[in-house]
């Protein structure tokens, strides 16, 4: 078959041959790629597109790892680093071999390119000839590895296409925190290698599990080899999403670790438009709002650093904020008052889940919203629950738009099926296909009868946002919005026997205007279906009634 003309037709095809290959299992595209060489070729991008690196002693100095990582670095496109903590990660002390007493060892990152001979020879790699024989008598290779920066670099310049990257570093147990890790130099290297290398496209950040110490090794401002321009490379992270493990909320908590948590994220105030924040095991206070924590509002001479004690933590104020969800927190609902109404020229979307208010109310908490809307009709049905998530809009020069935003997402009104018909245009067919299904018991009875199913549709419109609609022809003979009908989850969708059929919203208009058919799309990988792909067939029926009565 490999050698029919209608297959060479279909393979050098690109969008087919596209859409082929992202219908393949990635579990199955190993094998797939020992077909030939040409499969190989093209099966690669999807492949290694999302790699995993679980650190080891030889991950960035073998040659033959090296020399792979050279050969796929170009299609890597999300990074996880995994590094977990284990009883062999944590470093002893250093001791004189003839006293028996502790060295201090003051670590200053070496990132001078070991290549040349002479240079690696001349120049100590830890400050001295003697500390570097004693750590290397004393400390695992595993510690060294950690330490080589420029390996960490070499390795990071060969990912040019790298757009996110996940650091987890999970397993280190509560009693551990403040002893030395291998996990910490690891965490450093990675940094001086995202700051020195190009990574032109970078732009999300995820810590999936990671301690909290972290934040001192991965601040740029403050931590171990930083320099006065290492924050430029960071300022590119518009998305940063932080599951970080607990600190237990009590009178006395770890406050250099809180603090070391505020300064960090002050890096990414100027740039971050996405923020997700998760407190994992026990809750802990709002990373958002830590310097109106009274713990860290203590400034008696006691502090380790007196000469900076009087000096207040500053507030957070992320500029270009649109999206934030916290989760697992201890908050005041003067905090979160504070923090809607700092970020109210900004913010659109914002999730406090799993959300414990230590004083006030909700009420109290979201009385910005009545402010920035103009009434209290937003109360009318809303409910005291663990998980409040709120939708705004800038206030300059749209104050209508937020009034209207805010009364409509706290009524108990349905929402319209158009949230926004100016960036969903055709998303006026699905009130038209309602109308005709409730105009007409009979015709509704049967669309339900010949359809048995819901139909899902994902429509991603130019400027890259998604919005969901349903059809339900299943039980109720109806059009909603979401993926699922009421009271159901997205998955449910795929439980009915149904299909989810994803494509762009302008080829919707198209095919509900009859201008294209959904075979024409899905062939030519601009519509995407999941689920019972032969019940999409049923659609075009129903997509006809909007025809003459939609306004696209």
């Amino acid at each position: 078959m490999a050698f029919g003309s209608t297959f060479l037709r279909f393979w050098l095809t690109e969008r087919a041959r596209d859409t082929f290959l992202s219908h393949i299992p990635k579990e199955e595209l190993p094998a797939f790629r020992l077909a030939c060489h040409d499969f190989g070729v093209r099966a690669a991008p999807l492949l290694f597109e999302d790699t995993t690196i679980t650190f080891r002693p030889s991950t960035f100095t073998k040659p033959a790892r090296m020399a792979a990582l050279d050969r796929i670095g170009h299609h890597i496109q999300t990074l996880t680093f995994s590094m977990p903590h284990t009883p062999e990660t944590f470093l002893p002390p250093l001791l004189d071999p003839v006293t028996g007493e502790e060295i201090t060892f003051l670590y200053e990152p070496y990132v001078q390119s070991t290549r040349d001979s002479g240079t690696r020879l001349s120049n100590p790699i830890y400050g001295s000839w003697e500390l570097t024989d004693l750590l290397v008598k004393q400390y695992s290779p595993l510690f060294h590895a950690a330490a080589n920066v420029p390996t960490f670099i070499r390795a990071l310049n060969g990912l040019p296409t790298l757009k996110h990257l996940k650091i987890s570093c999970p397993d280190q147990e509560a009693g551990q925190r403040y002893r030395r890790s291998i996990v910490d130099y690891a965490l450093i290297s990675l940094r001086i290698a995202v700051e020195r290398c190009k990574l032109p496209v970078l732009g999300s950040l995820s810590l999936v599990s990671i301690h909290p110490g972290a934040a001192l090794y991965l601040n740029p401002t403050m931590g171990f080899g930083a320099r006065p321009n290492s924050i430029k490379k960071w300022k590119q992270i518009k998305n940063l999403a932080i599951c970080m493990d607990g600190i237990p909320f009590s009178p006395y908590p770890p406050l250099d670790h809180l603090k070391l948590l505020h300064c960090y994220l002050q890096v990414f105030a100027s740039s971050l438009s996405n923020f997700v924040f998760r407190w994992q095991g026990s809750n802990g206070p709002s990373p958002l709002s830590l310097d109106k924590e009274l713990c860290l509002q203590d400034r008696s001479p006691g502090m380790a650093c007196p000469r900076r004690c009087h000096l207040a933590l500053r507030p957070l104020k992320f500029e270009k904020l649109r999206h934030m969800e916290v989760e697992n927190i201890v908050v005041d609902a003067s905090q979160v008052s504070s923090f809607i109404t700092a970020h109210r020229h900004t913010i659109r979307e914002f999730n406090f889940e799993d959300t414990h208010l230590r004083s006030g109310t909700w009420d109290q908490a979201l009385a910005p919203l009545t402010r920035i809307s103009g009434s209290e009709k937003w109360k009318e049905k809303a409910e005291e629950v663990m998980d409040v998530p709120l939708l705004l809009s800038p206030v300059d020069d749209e104050e209508n738009t937020v009034k209207d935003m805010a009364v409509d997402y706290f009524s108990c009104k349905p929402r319209p099926l158009r949230p926004s018909i100016e960036s969903f245009p055709s998303s006026g067919a699905f009130d038209a296909i309602n109308s005709s299904l409730q105009a007409d018991e009979a015709e509704r009875k049967d669309a339900v009868k010949k359809g048995n199913a819901v139909f899902a549709f994902k429509l991603k419109n130019k400027d890259g946002h998604e919005e969901g609609w349903h059809i339900d022809l299943k039980e109720k003979g109806a059009v909603g919005k979401g993926e699922a009908p009421e009271g159901k989850k997205a998955d449910a969708v795929l439980i009915l026997g149904a299909v989810t059929l994803s494509l762009s919203e302008e080829d919707f208009g198209k095919m509900v205007a009859g201008k294209t058919q959904a075979q024409r799309l899905f062939m030519a990988g601009k519509l995407k279906i999941k689920g019972d792909v032969m019940k999409a067939t049923k659609m075009e029926p129903v997509l006809k009634k909007a025809q003459t009565k939609a306004k696209l």
